[in-house]
């Protein structure tokens, strides 16, 4: 890993992956943000508004200029929670469950490829990595608050 740190790895690889579903998305006159929201609604029931930022890590604000562009391009409808007056859920129209299938192909032509070209323990490893990476920046064991607080 000669000169190369894990933040560039992952970053550089993350990038290549995002410009890889935006060329693809791009062919449907989509994004990959809207792919992902897609998938992540459930088909079948909704989703409710405010589980959804949190189930794609998004901030509440990135979040809602996603759900208009949706609303407006027809892919999904709000209507109220019956369990909760005060709540909506983002249901997916016809159109968004087309697109979604679209989306989901997508990433499963993007799994199995990996798969063919990467060992079942190697996948195994990088899934550990990337736990114990996550893990520890949700336990803020990299970045300690206390030792960067000014005095």
């Amino acid at each position: 890993m000669k000169d190369k740190t894990i933040d560039y790895l992952l970053r550089t690889t993350w990038l290549a992956v995002n410009k890889m579903y935006n060329e693809e998305a791009a062919k449907f006159d989509s994004t990959m943000a809207t792919g992902f929201t897609l998938l992540s609604i459930d088909p079948e029931n909704g989703t409710p508004s405010t589980s959804l930022g949190p189930i794609m890590g998004m901030e509440a604000t990135s979040l809602s200029r996603i759900l208009k562009k949706m609303d407006e391009l027809g892919l999904i409808e709000r209507k109220p929670n019956p369990e909760d007056g005060r709540g909506v859920l983002i249901h997916l129209t016809d159109f968004g469950r087309e697109k979604r299938e679209y989306s989901r192909d997508r990433v499963l032509t993007f799994n199995d490829t990996i798969k063919e070209h990467v060992s079942e323990e190697k996948l195994k490893h990088f899934q550990e990595v990337t736990e114990t990476i996550s893990e520890l920046i949700s336990n803020k064991k990299i970045y300690n608050q206390k030792e960067h607080t000014l005095k």
